[in-house]
């Protein structure tokens, strides 16, 4: 862990940070998808210089999985991406805080294969909470940043999704 705010890691958390946020406030779900492989992409580097492997191999996944999710919608690809996520996770889990990265990337990827909208949303926000804490306990200041904004603007997005259909 890294507590220098200016540090490479860091660094890479801040821009995992902003591409997150444009990805939340998306409300067409392909735009949303691009966006979180982006942010996923910066994450990746972000985790592996924090030295959290599980953290990096689960957003690895995240990066696979919203790429695979605008083309191939299948459940087949939805549980492979579920499986990967969890048997990664084990096989580099190193103590409880582990499973939060295994837990938040498996739930964001039942969500964006198996629904959509405002359903697909409202359940990413309990992934959001899951990485929030994880970013909380290794101190990833962008991430943390991120996942309490993800939230908000997440809550946002849900609303406008949830009036528009009323």
């Amino acid at each position: 862990m890294t507590s220098d705010v200016f540090s490479l890691a860091q660094i890479l958390g801040y821009g995992a940070f902003v591409l997150g946020v444009v990805c939340f406030a998306q409300t067409d779900d392909r735009r949303f998808k691009l966006f979180m492989a982006a942010e996923c992409a910066a994450y990746i580097g972000h985790f592996a210089l924090l030295g959290q492997p599980t953290a990096m191999a689960s957003t690895t996944v995240s990066l696979l999985r919203s790429l695979a999710s605008i083309k191939a919608r299948t459940p087949a690809v939805g549980i492979f991406f579920i499986a990967l996520s969890a048997s990664l996770g084990v096989w580099l889990m190193h103590g409880w805080l582990s499973l939060l990265p295994i837990a938040a990337s498996c739930i964001g990827t039942f969500s964006l294969f198996f629904l959509h909208g405002l359903r697909m949303r409202a359940l990413m926000l309990v992934g959001t909470g899951l990485w929030l804490v994880n970013n909380l306990l290794v101190g990833s200041i962008g991430g943390t940043l991120l996942e309490g904004v993800l939230m908000v603007t997440n809550v946002r997005t849900c609303w406008l999704l949830w009036r528009a259909k009323s």
